[in-house]
């Protein structure tokens, strides 16, 4: 079901349209390890399970070139028409069967994706493309989040959160691979080098309208929706009502600070 909604171009602009800014501090971690493990130049940065781009086009500036890769036509369309880097391009492929040379990447990157990659195969072609000092990082959302806006944090905080918890139900096994932190993958990983990057922190202002298009933009929420669309469209009012009720008149107007929790894997080729 899940690589059915990637595939849907409906699913597709509601992801980019929803789904919140990359992390500067996840980037931050990654590209520290890079200059500590393989130093410059930077050259080919690929982006496996890339979407519609946003980690894609966070690389561009700190490589010479960046292939995006996603096995979804409809997401790599999207990153096409929002493109804003000429160092970019995009290609249909499997995490598992990257269409590169042996030995010719800097660094592969997998954000909000590698749960849903073969672990033994994806770190396998990993070892071959990746150049010698040439390192991994696969980063996800730790599925941790806060809500802080005067003294309403607490509640707004636990709306969110009971939110979250009832679209997870819907993907329990994907749920618990994300919040462990991916354990297959990091045992996977052939290198000895290697590491587990915990409470990475990071804040972004986001009104209640926001954080709607946020879940709209998971693709739980839209397998709950082709389940059960007037049930899922129930459940979006209900979430909305909550946050005005505990915000007051003027909540459409809010900036609230939504707090992310990141966890990133790391690991550097010999």
């Amino acid at each position: 079901m899940a690589v059915e909604i990637f595939q849907d171009k409906e699913f597709s602009e509601t992801y980019q349209a929803g789904m919140i800014t990359e992390s500067s501090k996840v980037l931050n971690v990654v590209m520290s390890y890079l200059e500590e493990k393989k130093g410059k130049p930077f050259e080919l940065a690929v982006d496996v399970g890339c979407g519609t781009g946003r980690s894609t086009q966070a690389l561009a500036p700190h490589f010479q070139k960046v292939i995006g890769i996603d096995i979804s036509d409809s997401q790599l369309c999207v990153a096409r028409r929002f493109n804003s880097h000429e160092n970019i391009s995009y290609q249909i492929a499997q995490a598992e069967e990257l269409p590169l040379e042996d030995a010719s990447v800097d660094l592969i990157n997998a954000g909000l994706a590698a749960h849903w990659f073969n672990p033994e195969k994806f770190v396998q072609e990993a070892a071959r493309v990746l150049k010698n000092g040439g390192c991994l990082a696969l980063n996800s959302f730790a599925l941790v989040f806060e809500i802080q806006y005067k003294d309403k944090s607490k509640e707004l905080t636990a709306v969110f959160n009971e939110a979250c918890e009832t679209l997870w139900e819907i993907d329990k096994k994907v749920a618990d691979k994300i919040k462990a932190m991916y354990p297959e993958l990091f045992r996977a990983l052939p290198f000895t080098d290697k590491q587990r990057i915990r409470d990475i922190h990071d804040v972004f202002p986001l009104t209640v309208s926001k954080i709607l298009s946020f879940f709209k933009s998971m693709y739980v929420y839209r397998d709950f929706l082709q389940q059960d669309k007037d049930k899922a469209t129930a459940f979006l009012q209900d979430l909305e009502k909550k946050f005005f009720d505990i915000l007051g008149e003027s909540a459409s107007n809010v900036l609230l600070e939504f707090h992310a929790y990141y966890f990133c894997l790391l690991a550097s080729k010999p």
